[in-house]
């Protein structure tokens, strides 16, 4: 005789919270996420389906298989994991729990998910990100990017957190959060662009500016020939 577990059907999806790495394709058209750990090698989009990551074609979540979208359900057990070292630049996740899920101790593993809200952690330097840019690695087709501020963007290849939420669709939202996980105040994004999505745009494209700027006194002081004037 087989136990059977018992059913759940809610009246809303429940909630779970995960991070991953936020990427963006070769082309620069589509942008989604990569996990940390076992689906790392299949990047996902805000709303997905899961693909079983041992290449079986059974229905995700298996019982006897470890595939499917996994998540937690405390928020402070996922912000956890990005206090090492290999998760820093890492992004946290609100995600709703689609179709049909197990539920464990500590959270679930699901057929499909959405991913609600992004929230961006603070630059390697420490300032509040106003952009995600190259991490300086990734996977095929897709490049990884990490928060940034507006002062070290500077020829990294930057996309703003408003058009990062734009690529990747479906109604995301990303965060930039201060140091603390807290939310910084005016670094929201998602739909359309208001006030503060604007601010943090500006940032970016003053960032550019003075990059640009640095580039061209570089070539003045080489002068037309491409050798130094002295």
């Amino acid at each position: 005789m087989r136990l059977r577990l018992p059913a759940e059907r809610p009246t809303e999806p429940p909630t779970g919270y995960k991070i991953a790495h936020p990427v963006l394709s070769q082309d620069g058209t589509r942008a989604g996420f990569t996990g940390v750990s076992l689906g790392g090698a299949l990047p996902y989009g805000v709303l997905d389906d899961a693909s079983c990551v041992y290449g079986f074609r059974h229905r995700p979540p298996a019982r006897r298989c470890d595939c499917g979208f996994h998540c937690v359900h405390d928020r402070a057990a996922a912000e956890a994991l990005l206090c090492t070292a290999e998760h820093r630049a890492a992004v946290l996740l609100e995600v709703s729990v689609l179709g049909a899920y197990i539920r464990f101790e500590r959270g679930f593993r699901s057929a499909r998910q959405r991913v609600r809200t992004a929230t961006a952690g603070p630059c390697g330097c420490g300032a509040a990100a106003v952009a995600l840019a190259d991490a300086g690695w990734g996977r095929p087709g897709w490049r990884v990017l990490a928060p940034v501020c507006a002062g070290c963007v500077r020829g990294r290849a930057p996309v703003s957190l408003a058009g990062f939420a734009r690529l990747a669709g479906h109604g995301l939202r990303v965060i930039a959060g201060a140091a603390g996980g807290a939310p910084a105040p005016g670094l929201t994004a998602g739909g359309e662009p208001g006030v503060p999505e604007l601010v943090a745009e500006a940032a970016l494209l003053q960032a550019r500016l003075d990059w640009f700027q640095s580039q061209l006194a570089r070539l003045g002081e080489r002068g037309p020939g491409g050798t130094g004037q002295g």
